[in-house]
């Protein structure tokens, strides 16, 4: 009689994605089951489904929520994050997870620290991204500090970024999906709270998250994303600052590079470098915001090839490279990709002294670069590596 050979796969259904995807937090985060781990909850498809896989693969889940502001119609704008309906939403999700939640009210915070520093930005004739303070201060800063006192051993988010080991300290990288890279706004993250973060969703396709969301019957899955500034109602940034700062929208002269009066403007935090649409003057070619001089009211413009920089200097600058400092950086000339916005792609360089300040030298001409938006440094040799970066304070044109 002939031996019988059993097939005993076929009845094993495959791993669903839910499954697939907490085997890759529990890499992610590289910590033993039953550890208190704080899951930062905006309300969102990303970060409810970064606690919901914590839970899943066996953690100490406590659940926070960081109301950030609530005025308006932040109520019920579509698009937001850290209020109204979100907060609701990230109770709901906690609940139904069946983990702990709390909600925690940082709203004088998050206005002295990104609103009103987002109003003050644009009264100095900057760009700036809000952002990327948000992240700086009140989320990482502020909210590391209430997951030590919750006794947890790591903080998680729902950032599309990823934390890798090497050498005496984790790296940053870039997420596998670059079309939800978020690692240009994450530069600040020192090595400090790099060491106390986790970012389980890195590894991870935007796509394959919604997918796990459904499959674990979360009623955010179909749940759109945040859209443009949480804060900022329609998108329309001067209402902001109008009510901010009122002063700010004093008007001032329109003027050519050249020293030609072309026109008036209402006020030099509606203009940012770079901009050709709504100057409103006309002299035959294209014209373009090339610097913004807040302390005279003057939006200075130019043709396109004015646009162009061949260096910048940074301020606020932070380092997580091999390097032991930035400016050690400087002093070797180190090679750098560097991204001056987040919709831009990297550009070769170096890192030097700009004058007497650290600073990025590119290697080819960079167009658009606005003051008070970031400069985010990555490794030529790992593309995906963040070494750090800073916010620009200035730009050098570059030569014709």
């Amino acid at each position: 009689m002939d031996a019988v050979i059993l097939d005993t796969h076929r009845d094993t259904p495959p791993p669903s994605a839910a499954d697939a995807a907490v085997e890759a937090v529990r890499v992610a985060v590289g910590l033993p089951a039953g550890t208190r781990v704080v899951a930062a909850m905006s309300g969102g498809v990303d970060s409810t489904v970064t606690a919901a896989l914590l839970a899943k693969a066996g953690y100490d889940v406590v659940g926070v929520t960081l109301q950030l502001y609530d005025h308006g119609q932040a109520l019920a704008k579509k698009g937001a994050c850290c209020a109204g309906q979100d907060i609701h939403d990230a109770r709901t999700a906690a609940e139904a997870i069946g983990i702990p939640h709390y909600v925690l009210d940082y709203e004088s915070r998050f206005r002295e620290e990104v609103m009103e520093e987002f109003a003050d930005a644009y009264l100095r004739g900057e760009t700036p991204i809000p952002c990327v303070r948000c992240n700086q201060t009140v989320k990482f800063r502020d909210l590391l500090d209430v997951a030590r006192d919750l006794g947890a051993e790591a903080l998680a988010t729902g950032h599309y970024v990823r934390r890798a080991a090497g050498g005496n300290r984790p790296h940053l990288q870039r997420a596998v999906d670059a079309t939800r890279d978020q690692s240009y706004f994450l530069f600040a993250t020192t090595p400090e709270q790099l060491d106390f973060l986790r970012f389980p969703l890195g590894g991870l396709p935007k796509t394959e998250v919604r997918r796990v969301a459904a499959e674990l019957g979360l009623a955010i899955a179909d749940k759109p994303d945040s859209q443009d500034i949480c804060f900022v109602p329609e998108g329309r940034y001067t209402t902001v600052i109008d009510r901010l700062r009122p002063h700010g929208a004093e008007p001032g002269d329109i003027v050519h590079m050249d020293g030609r009066v072309l026109g008036r403007h209402e006020g030099v935090t509606r203009y940012t470098i770079g901009q050709r649409r709504g100057l409103n003057v006309a002299v035959g070619d294209p014209l373009f915001v090339v610097r913004i001089d807040a302390e005279a009211r003057q939006v200075i413009v130019g043709p396109r090839e004015a646009l162009l920089t061949g260096a910048l200097r940074l301020k606020e600058t932070n380092w997580l490279g091999e390097s032991a400092s930035f400016a050690a950086a400087c002093d070797e000339g180190r090679p750098v990709l560097a991204r001056v916005r987040s919709t831009r792609e990297p550009v070769p360089g170096r890192l030097a002294w700009v004058g007497d300040e650290v600073g990025v030298v590119f290697d080819g001409a960079e167009e658009g670069v606005a003051p008070g938006q970031a400069c985010v440094l990555y490794a030529p040799e790992d593309p995906d590596r963040v070494l750090g970066g800073g916010f620009i304070a200035a730009t050098i044109a570059a030569q014709p």
